[in-house]
């Protein structure tokens, strides 16, 4: 998970896991991360070996296909699957990026 944070950090945008504390409001664009689920390989009674399933979300007040790229290139080591929404009662696009660890 550190090294996820790292990548995430080296994009120059504010980073937390999977909020931003109370009073610690950073303008956009800024990402969120967290475990979602886990999909381990499992075998005589036994995790050999874990996968983590991470969503890291991308909030931007405009569609902003650089930023997205920017977010895209740190994360190519991972590989993953995007999808966006547009949060109305927040004013911002929400770029979701689901990445295995």
């Amino acid at each position: 998970m550190d090294d996820l944070k790292s990548t995430l950090e080296a994009t120059g945008f504010p980073v937390a896991y999977h909020h931003f504390a109370e009073g610690e409001a950073v303008n956009p664009p800024f990402l969120c991360y967290y475990a979602r689920s886990s999909h381990n390989f499992f075998a005589d009674d036994a995790v050999h070996h874990p996968i983590i399933a991470y969503l890291v979300e991308l909030y931007t007040e405009q569609k902003d296909p650089h930023t997205e790229a920017m977010v895209e290139n740190a994360l190519a080591a991972y590989g993953w699957e995007k999808s966006e929404t547009y949060l109305e009662s927040e004013r911002l696009y929400e770029i979701l990026y689901e990445i295995e660890v």
